[in-house]
């Protein structure tokens, strides 16, 4: 028998958990372009397709069954479409956050998805990376809007706000300059750059603060008005003519 030395030998270190992935499921009516689309997905290392669906009635089974992390889903689906579903999603309590992925390029349904809880909106023409990080940013809280898409849903808020319902916690037009009145110019100067499209460090830099200023702004902003995130306010300034800062 080998003599024993005095030595211990060091406990092994347990293996690092594998941090959780983002649980897909994929809900569109073309067989091929669904199919394509979760292979590709399944690719990202932290991306588990978990289901498919081919219209809305299925996605509301599937979303009760798997309760997945993020929806993609089509807008133009048969029987119960994309908007019919964010309808019927509103009305539960899933915590699943919901990307369109479409072809359509209509700004009404744009900025009705929107209206209707929707977290992400991604044309089904944009690359395949876009795609991937918008997952990836919607999961993580928060919302996705290419250049395109948010200016087309700019345009239609700056030229047709009055032929569409009203931003959820939005005032009515009478009460619009009580509302305005109730933000200081700075206030105002920083929601007309929301709407624009600048991020917290950019608005620090135009403005010569710092961009924890930049974020305290925000948040009395968003506690004055009742909106709760960038994506409501920039709506809520077009809807109220907000967005020019004056």
């Amino acid at each position: 028998m080998p003599e024993n030395d005095g030595t211990q030998e060091a406990p092994s270190l347990a293996a690092p958990a594998e941090p959780r992935k983002i649980r897909i499921v994929v809900a569109d009516d073309h067989p091929i372009f669904r199919d394509g689309l979760c292979r590709l997905l399944a690719l990202e290392p932290d991306f588990e397709v978990v289901a498919q669906a081919q219209d809305g009635r299925q996605v509301l089974d599937v979303l009760q069954t798997h309760e997945p992390d993020i929806l993609l889903l089509d807008l133009k689906m048969p029987g119960l479409d994309g908007l019919a579903t964010l309808q019927r999603l509103q009305t539960s309590k899933h915590k699943t956050r919901v990307i369109v992925l479409t072809a359509s390029e209509d700004k009404n349904e744009f900025v009705q998805a929107m209206k209707l809880g929707t977290s992400g909106i991604v044309l089904k023409q944009s690359a395949t990376d876009l795609l991937i990080k918008s997952i990836r940013k919607v999961n993580a809280g928060e919302i996705w809007l290419d250049s395109h898409t948010t200016a087309a849903v700019m345009r239609q808020f700056a030229t047709g706000a009055d032929d569409l319902p009203p931003v959820a916690g939005a005032p009515a037009s009478s009460s619009r300059e009580r509302e305005r009145s109730l933000l200081s110019q700075r206030e105002r100067e920083i929601v007309a750059l929301v709407a624009q499209g600048f991020k917290n460090k950019e608005m620090a830099e135009k403005m010569f603060i710092s961009e924890q200023t930049v974020k305290n702004h925000l948040h009395n902003i968003f506690d004055k008005l009742g909106v709760s995130d960038r994506l409501e306010l920039a709506l809520y300034a077009i809807h109220n003519n907000l967005h020019m800062g004056k």
